[in-house]
């Protein structure tokens, strides 16, 4: 499958060396003013070549909207769009045309098509999830009008980490290193970490939480459709993405049921307070029954380290012989400071879709 959603949806196509990356989005409510600056910093904050502890490819990155907007608004049609590539060094991959790569889609590929790309992993490259923060930031300024806020950061690289209660930090301090992390003391020791790990020519992984604020209650379905299932499922969908948990999550396992239960304190103040009164705790995370109840919605999801190595690797070629990787070319140490946009792309497009979902399912 290409395509992402129910109701608003995003259909992805291009290659890493091809000559575009692009998309159409369906489903955009019409009338919401574009704000192309906004989307094109959104693909900034995702293109390589932006700091010494990423990739060294250099892509502009820049977007070119097809249709679905006029005169600055939506029109509620399908938006194509394309990122031209324009800076691939596709003879870099020329010795792995006939190797897998460890840890890379490229044997899963080729016994699944019978043919691939090998140039920078062609449709498996990351390079894809460019068409997902396109659709993203136009999912932003939809939610953006009804006031949801989504906002991520790099909590944890390697063995270094933030506490897991993001309420300690100043999330707009985010955007202020190159790491993304909202505490700049951690955000020191992850980019030292990082470029030490680049200099051994190795990678490393770790992890990013998002937190949604000003989501309404009732987004999610009952059964199937559950809140959390749809974003695990939109997170698990990003590429090195190797795990998925919200509000406690497993750190819930050490509490007994009436230490992890968020109680109802009736008059203070709160996001359900209007009605029924406030949360003691949010532990749930946002999402209880599969459905969001008006709290914080907050989750972590896990990165792999990058498979590519700037070192020497065991492998096989096609025939199934043993051989040696010397892999080239222009590769991330750590993919977490570029996925941030990307996991808050993917958490905009699921809480605009399940949004439009919800307003089907009640007069």
């Amino acid at each position: 499958m290409n395509t992402f959603g129910k109701l608003f949806t995003i259909t992805s196509f291009g290659e890493s060396h091809g000559a575009a990356v692009g998309g159409v989005i369906d489903g955009m409510p019409a009338g919401i003013e574009v704000d192309m600056d906004f989307i094109q910093s959104e693909l900034a904050r995702r293109r390589p070549g932006q700091s010494k502890i990423t990739t060294s490819r250099n892509e502009a990155d820049q977007v070119e909207i097809l249709s679905g907007v006029f005169e600055g608004k939506t029109t509620g049609c399908p938006i194509g769009f394309m990122v031209r590539n324009t800076n691939q060094h596709s003879q870099d991959y020329e010795n792995m045309r006939c190797l897998f790569r460890p840890s890379h889609a490229d044997f899963t590929y080729h016994e699944k098509y019978g043919v691939r790309d090998h140039r920078g992993g062609g449709r498996s490259s990351a390079r894809i999830t460019i068409s997902r923060c396109v659709a993203g930031a136009f999912a932003k300024l939809a939610l953006k009008q009804l006031g949801i806020d989504i906002q991520a950061y790099t909590s944890q690289v390697g063995n270094i980490a933030l506490d897991l209660d993001y309420k300690k930090y100043n999330l707009s301090l985010t955007e202020t290193n190159t790491v993304r992390c909202p505490d700049p003391e951690k955000a020191k020791e992850m980019e030292e970490l990082i470029m030490q790990i680049k200099g051994e020519g190795d990678t490393i992984g770790g992890t990013i939480t998002c937190v949604i604020k000003g989501c309404p209650v009732g987004l999610g379905e009952p059964e199937f459709g559950k809140l959390h299932q749809s974003l695990g499922s939109a997170m698990l969908s990003i590429n090195a993405v190797k795990g998925f948990e919200y509000g406690m999550g497993f750190n819930g396992l050490r509490l007994k049921g009436s230490e992890q239960n968020d109680l109802f304190v009736a008059g203070e103040p709160g996001a359900t307070a209007e009605r029924f009164g406030a949360l003691k705790t949010n532990n749930s995370g946002g999402i209880q029954g599969g459905i969001s109840n008006g709290e914080d919605i907050y989750f972590r999801v896990a990165f792999k380290p990058v498979a590519t190595q700037l070192r020497e690797q065991p492998t096989i070629d096609l025939e199934g012989n043993p051989t040696v990787l010397k892999a080239k070319g222009r590769h991330d140490p750590c993919v977490l400071p570029r996925a941030v946009p990307i996991v808050e792309a993917m958490a905009a497009i699921t809480i605009l879709d399940h949004y439009l979902i919800s307003k089907t399912t009640k007069l």
